[in-house]
Formats: structure tokens, sequence, C-alpha cells
């Protein structure tokens, strides 16, 4: 009998956090089914766990619907080469991670071509365009989800579904000393010569973190106000320090006119005491390593009017959302002002502040209600059971 070819499977991220998420399901993979041929879009972590990649995160940083508008003809090639690939290394399975815009269309493209189609992170239906649920349902054999409501919300529409809890467990630890102590666990990280310790640094002086976004048309709306309102907090109180979270993708020189040092996004949240940052997952990897923060958002004047009328949830930001309450203050828009941030984030500062340890005290809720770590490990599981491939270790007998 002829032997069965490895299984290929095709992992697709559009983002860095997606990039992460993929190399630890890709991980996973490999250690279960060490004979699979993993292709995909992504960047270096992915292409570091053995994924072949066939385009990296600057061909898909995009934000808003006019950029995306112009980047369209790439976008296209881009599916068109994909498609393609799909036929010549026969892909069994089609796994993408978030990145709707680009991902439901080669989802729909795996389906008709009968490939098996596994999503992972669920696009944001909860909060504006609630008519990619039907897509998910006609072109997904599974779809899994990171946040603990949605669920419940997809499978009122027929998709099939499954909340494997949020991969960020994987990576980070409750603060030691409970919500009070409002620090991560895991050893300090340095740049330069200057460590931090527990958000400060070795002089003494407080590190105030700044994450204006891992796309460049985030960072050029935001950057500009955020580094604003740090120089009003540092006139104020000379000894806090400042690092800028800056994504691997992103050139140095978009950072160049704020002034202050930059670092991965995973270092600078480990040294800030406390943060300034824009919207998304950002502020439940935040809140899970206990840095308290004020979250502002800007974007194009014309996708903001449209995102208004479109939104429907009361908060943008997933740590309200997960804790069903205003724990994370929150500037959009116009509202987003240096002065405004600025003294919303010095109410943060003295650690015995009541605004300091009642947003601790959300965020050890945010922690309890995102599940156990072992996600990675669940989505491999979940892959491996619609590949249906007898060679897997550790294949699923229960649910995960």
């Amino acid at each position: 009998m002829t032997p069965r070819p490895p299984p290929a499977i095709f992992i697709s991220a559009g983002e860095s956090s997606g990039d992460h998420h993929g190399a630890a399901v890709a991980r996973e993979i490999r250690r279960k089914l060490p004979r699979a041929r993993l292709f995909g879009m992504g960047g270096r972590e992915m292409e570091a766990a053995g994924v072949s990649r066939i385009a990296g995160l600057d061909e898909l940083s995009v934000m808003g619907g006019t950029e995306v508008l112009r980047r369209l003809p790439g976008f296209l090639r881009l599916e068109r080469r994909i498609r393609r690939l799909f036929v010549t290394e026969d892909v069994r399975l089609f796994l993408p991670i978030d990145y709707p815009e680009l991902n439901l269309r080669l989802a729909r493209s795996a389906r008709r071509q009968g490939r098996r189609v596994l999503y992972y992170i669920a696009p944001q239906v909860w909060a504006w365009r609630e008519g990619r649920a039907a897509k998910l349902r006609r072109d997904c054999d599974r779809v899994l989800t990171v946040l603990p409501f949605e669920a419940a919300l997809l499978e009122r529409h027929g998709v099939r579904t499954d909340f494997v809890g949020h991969p960020l467990l994987d990576a980070t630890r409750a603060p030691e000393g409970g919500a009070g102590a409002g620090r991560p666990s895991g050893p300090p990280a340095a740049t330069g010569s200057t460590a931090a310790l527990g958000g400060r640094t070795s002089s003494g002086g407080r590190v105030i973190g700044l994450f204006p976004g891992s796309r460049a048309q985030e960072v050029r709306h935001m950057l500009p106000v955020f580094a604003e309102a740090a120089r009003r907090l540092a006139g104020r109180h000379p000894d806090l320090d400042f690092i800028i979270s800056r994504p691997p993708h992103l050139p140095e020189v978009l950072y160049a006119g704020a002034g202050f040092p930059t670092a991965g996004a995973r270092e600078a949240a480990e040294r800030s005491w406390a943060a300034l940052t824009k919207s998304g997952t950002i502020t439940l990897e935040l809140a899970l390593a206990g840095v308290p923060m004020v979250v502002g958002y800007r974007m194009g004047r014309v996708e903001w009017a449209i995102g208004r009328r479109l939104v429907r949830v009361p908060s943008i930001v997933l740590v309200n959302l997960v804790a069903e309450a205003p724990v994370v203050p929150e500037f959009l828009q116009d509202r987003l002002t240096a002065e405004d941030a600025a003294e919303a984030l010095e109410g943060l500062l003295p650690e015995e502040a009541p605004a300091r340890r009642e947003m601790l005290r959300g965020f050890e809720i945010v922690r309890e209600r995102l599940g156990k770590p072992g996600c990675a490990a669940r989505v491999a599981r979940h892959a491996i059971e619609l590949l249906g491939d007898p060679d897997a270790e550790g294949r699923p007998g229960g649910p995960c």
C-alpha cells in the first residue's frame, strides 16, 4: 500500500499578535504531528516555528477602509498565489487567525476547493459586521473563540464553535502578591544598561509604557498624542521614564520624532508601572501582566464616521467587555487629548491610589474569565481532529 503523504496545513496570520499565536499553534502541531508540512503568512515567529512563509507582515499591515482599498490589488494577487498553493501543495487544512479582511476570503476559497477550515480567534462579529457570522457558518468547519462571550453568540447564528481560552494565558502568570502587586511575575527585562524592576528602573524611577499599535497607520495617528501626554507627565514627574512598544516589522524611523526609546511589546509591558495604550488585544496583555492603563484610540475621520455607526458595543476595550464593567478609562477620537490622557494616567501612579487598586481588582476578574492555560495545545488538537490523521500523537479523546 502506498503510504499516505504528510498532511499540509496553511496557517494565515496578518498581524504581530497573530504571528505569535500562530507560532505557538505550529509548535504544538509539530509536536503532535511531526510529519505535517506547514505553510503560511505571518512573521518571524511563525517562520522560526517551522512555517514556510509566502508573505510577511509588512505586506499585510493595513488599517481602515480607505487603506484596504488602496492595497486591494496587492491583496488580490496574494490571494491568487495562496489559492494556487492550496492546489500545488494539496493543503488539507486552512487555519486562519483573526485578520478577517483577507482570511474570510481565503476561507471561502478553501471551502470551495473542498478543504477543511479551522478559524482561530474569531472575527469580532459581536462588535460590528454581524453579517460575517453567516460567512463563518458557510465557510468554516469549526470556529475557535478566545473570549468567553463569543461562542454563545456565534452558536446562535449556527456557527460550529468552541471556546479554547485565551492564548495570552500561556505566556503570563498572575502577578505575585495579588492584585495589589500589579506587576508581572516574570524576570525583569533590560534595554541597554537600564533594567526595570517591577515597573521601576534601577535608579528608582517608574516606567510608563506607550503602546500606539502594531500597524504603521495606527502609530501615525496615535503616537504624536501619546508622546505629548508623556512629555506633559514628565514635566510634572521628573522621576518617570518612558518606553514605546515597537513591533519588529515596523521601522525605528517611524518612532524617531517621539523622543523616547523603543522595545518589543512584551519587554515594554514587563517594564511598565502604568501604560497609555491603543485598544485591542494589548489591553488584555497589560491586564494579565498587572499593568494599570489608559486607553486611547484615533483613526482617520472617514473611517471613524463609518465605524461609529457600525460598532454595537458599549466599550471598545476588551478588558471592559470581558469584565462587563468600565474597568479602564477610554478616550476615543477627538476626546483623546494629551492633557486628558496625562491626567488619567497621573491618577494611576501612586501605588496606593484608589483608582489603581480598583483597576487591579478588575484585572483579577478578567483573568478568571479568560479560561485556563493550554490554548495552543487545544487548537492543535482541533486541527488534528479535523485532519483525521491516524499518525497524530495525543489525538483528542474528548472535549478540550
